[in-house]
């Protein structure tokens, strides 16, 4: 099995910055995406940042240019700083991974979201 353990969020000031981090552990035989959603209630589950499986990070038009993705070296690590929030920024944050698994002698496919973290920008 493969498991996320996010951390970061909480309160941030109007203007202020966030540093969210996921760890993927498990016997993940091949990661292909990793990288992070937000949500807010009544909306969708949206893109914000993450990793293609050629190592080249994407960002979502709404906080491109003020935002960076990074990874932990060779760990399946992810951190998402993101600089200039405002309240549109206030979201729960999911990590989220993709890629193949070792199970024994079958490798499985998987698509995982972490528990989500609660990001709250506030004045």
């Amino acid at each position: 099995q493969v498991q996320l353990v996010e951390s970061g969020g909480g309160l941030v000031q109007t203007g202020g910055s966030l540093r969210l981090s996921c760890v993927a552990s498990g016997n993940i035989f091949r990661l292909n995406v990793m990288g992070w959603y937000r949500q807010t209630p009544g909306r969708e589950r949206e893109l914000v940042a993450y990793f293609d499986s050629r190592g080249t990070p994407y960002y979502a038009d709404s906080v491109k240019g003020r935002s960076t993705i990074s990874r932990d070296g060779a760990k399946p690590t992810v951190v998402l700083r993101m600089d200039n929030l405002d309240s549109e920024d206030t979201a729960v944050y999911y990590c989220n991974a993709r890629g193949i698994y070792s199970g024994g002698d079958a490798k499985e496919a998987f698509n995982l979201y972490g528990q989500g973290t609660q990001v709250t920008v506030s004045s």
